[in-house]
């Protein structure tokens, strides 16, 4: 796991005064990457670094020469806007590459003529996504979300017995993945309410949202190779906010006997700005069962993963309707939980996800699985904060919500902050939703 190194310091400033700004999802201590491009510009894709309310644009800062032959090499795939030939440098390469741009970025840089002119304001960049995602992973780390969904559908026994002891997970859909501000069309699919005779098709009326984490695969395994715990972690490239939007009348109808279908498959919405595990090394913690639980499988073990293997980062769920979005409102916030409350560590995951010697590649996603927090109004989705849909949401304008309707949108948000630290945060993942096509 990261060891702390002069990156994190939290004395730590930068000649880019905004990223000094307490309050920065971005400071010097964060450099997350996102693959960026002038807005409108049509220039070609490459990948810049966030800090303060910029991004320091690689492609340029790599044509201002000066980096030395190791650091250019590093740059090199992120100039011409390939995450993948990254991250097959080696996680060496990404921890080198921080340092370097930490010193570059620094209040006291030699740099700082040279690089300012190759800054863009975040207000003025596109996005894309920040690599091929080959394929996608989502997982049900969540153990109060398991447990507050389950309690819906089987209240005298809301958790499966095999949850404690394997990470639950299914194969969801790659090509449906998009980026942060993309709209999204309200699904179609197969419905039947419990006195229907018959199903029929029609566009979702239960549409909701996920709070989950994703986490970009690095280096890959040679098929039938799993990956051990010890080295787990050396495999996990950097974290990203992800919405797995869910049509939850389809899914009841379709999930039995293999799980979710069309009521997954429409969407799934991920923040551009990817942290690094450096970024988040000075907010682990240990990971701990809870008293009376079965402590995992000897091959999801280790001491290192005991230690530090959890992660506190505060996860946020915003809504705004149209209604908020003509009267200038922002979005309001609808509950907030924290991810060292996951049942499963990133670890945990990649070493379950191959222990049967399926081969993970570069850009291979996995998602964390709903986010729930332990308390009353911490579900991480609106089912969840519904009751089913039984107990609308009251919002401060007076609007009610059980679940989405057509041009609301929602947002999500993340940081990590412990005292003798630097607050870093992720950035926003926003999705507003569009009016369903017409069934045929």
């Amino acid at each position: 796991m990261t060891a702390l190194d002069a990156t994190h310091d939290p004395v730590l400033r930068s000649w880019v005064e905004s990223a000094n700004d307490p309050a920065s999802d971005f400071p010097i201590q964060n450099l997350p990457f996102a693959r960026m491009r002038r807005a409108g510009s049509g220039e070609p894709w490459r990948f810049g670094v966030a800090i303060g309310d910029q991004v320091l644009d690689l492609r340029l800062a790599r044509e201002q020469g000066g980096w030395g032959r190791v650091a250019t090499a590093w740059l090199a795939p992120l100039a011409e806007g390939d995450l993948a030939a990254f991250m097959a440098l080696g996680p060496g390469a990404r921890r080198g590459l921080r340092a370097v741009l930490s010193a570059a970025l620094r209040e006291d840089s030699e740099r700082r003529a040279a690089l300012a002119s190759c800054l863009v304001p975040q207000a003025a960049v596109d996005y894309a996504l920040p690599c091929r995602i080959a394929d996608y992973t989502d997982f049900y780390t969540g153990i109060h979300h398991a447990t507050a969904v389950g309690k819906l559908f089987r209240p005298d026994n809301p958790l499966l017995p095999n949850y404690q002891w394997v990470p639950i997970g299914y194969h969801g859909r790659a090509s449906s993945i998009v980026i942060d501000g993309t709209p999204l069309r309200r699904p179609l699919g197969q419905l039947k309410g419990p006195d229907d005779a018959a199903p029929r098709l029609a566009a979702t009326q239960r549409l909701d949202h996920e709070l989950e984490l994703g986490f970009l695969i690095g280096a890959g395994n040679a098929q039938g190779e799993p990956i051990a715990m010890v080295d787990a972690e050396e495999h996990w490239f950097g974290t990203v906010l992800l919405n797995d939007w869910s049509a939850r009348d389809v899914q009841a109808w379709e999930y039995q006997p293999l799980g979710p279908f069309l009521s997954k498959n429409f969407a799934t919405t991920i923040s551009p700005w990817v942290v690094t595990p450096e970024a988040l090394a000075p907010f682990r913690v240990p990971f701990e069962r809870p008293a009376g639980d079965p402590q995992p499988l000897p091959y999801l073990d280790s001491p290192a993963n005991r230690a530090q293997g959890a992660i506190d980062i505060v996860l946020e769920v915003g809504l705004q309707t149209p209604r908020m979005r003509e009267a200038g409102l922002p979005h309001q916030r609808l509950m907030q939980s924290n991810f060292r409350d996951s049942y499963w560590t990133i670890a945990q995951l990649i070493a379950h996800h191959t222990v049967g010697g399926c081969n993970l590649g570069a850009g291979d996603l996995l998602g964390s699985g709903t986010q729930s927090g332990p308390g009353a109004g911490q579900g991480g989705s609106l089912l969840e904060l519904t009751l089913g849909g039984r107990q609308p949401i009251a919002l401060a304008n007076g609007e009610t919500r059980t679940f989405l309707q057509d041009g609301d949108s929602i947002e999500l948000r993340a940081h990590c902050e412990r005292a003798g630290t630097r607050r870093i945060g992720f950035g926003r993942c926003e999705g507003h939703v569009l009016a369903a096509v017409k069934a045929a």
